[in-house]
């Protein structure tokens, strides 16, 4: 879970550290049954003990923040508390948000779970609300909704989309796909699309509807 080698947790325990049921555990070799209310009743270094494997994290990701493990830059795993990072299984973001979209972005070690969020036949919607440069012109709705929008380097039509237009420049957008920057590619497919310059728009994870979790605020991560 990240707490250290087998030779920290001894010293640990040693030292007093780790309490299950309000007694000390000072052999690290004990065997403690693991159970869903385990980290209620255990503390480590004076801390309830981290969540066990099949955590599930909901991160506001900010903008400028690469959901990546090797790029240059700040990465959203650099905001999890610096053990989480070491936990194995690793923490992985399921699915991504560009470096230019801020928003909800769930992280999980369980890969059983973010396969099934992840995986195209799943077909989970995730809304997104968007601001743009330029009013929108009223035929993007059914446009998105067609099903027979197809992107530039696109040789398949996306799945329908719903567009809920909040004004004239503001819209919440829910998908069931997970393409390649999607969303601003979606709007720039519009003729013409609404924006100016090079900045098509600024885009918002909003919602998605993946799964039912008991969520705690974790301190450091917004």
């Amino acid at each position: 879970m990240g707490y250290g080698a087998r030779k920290d947790i001894a010293r640990l325990a040693r030292s007093g550290g780790i309490v299950f049921d309000q007694a000390e555990i000072l052999d690290a070799s004990v065997r403690i049954p693991v159970s869903a209310d385990l980290p209620r009743r255990m503390t480590v270094a004076g801390s309830s003990l981290d969540p066990l494997a099949g955590l599930v994290v909901m991160m506001n990701k900010p903008l400028g923040v690469t959901c990546s493990h090797k790029e240059a830059g700040e990465l959203v795993y650099d905001r999890l508390p610096a053990r989480w990072r070491r936990r194995k299984p690793a923490i992985s973001t399921i699915g991504r948000l560009d470096k230019q979209t801020s928003g909800l972005l769930l992280l999980t070690d369980d890969g059983d779970l973010l396969h099934r969020i992840s995986s195209p036949r799943s077909r989970l919607r995730k809304t997104y609300r968007v601001t743009l440069a330029r009013p929108l012109d009223g035929t993007e709705t059914a446009l998105f909704a067609s099903g027979r929008l197809t992107l530039r380097g696109d040789d398949k039509p996306l799945a329908p989309a719903v567009l809920d237009i909040i004004s004239e420049t503001e819209a919440l957008i829910t998908v069931t796909e997970g393409r390649y920057h999607q969303v601003r590619r979606m709007f720039a497919a519009c003729s013409p699309p609404p924006a100016i310059s090079s900045k098509l728009c600024d885009v918002n994870a909003w919602a998605i509807s993946a799964c039912t979790r008991t969520w705690l605020p974790v301190d450091g991560i917004c």
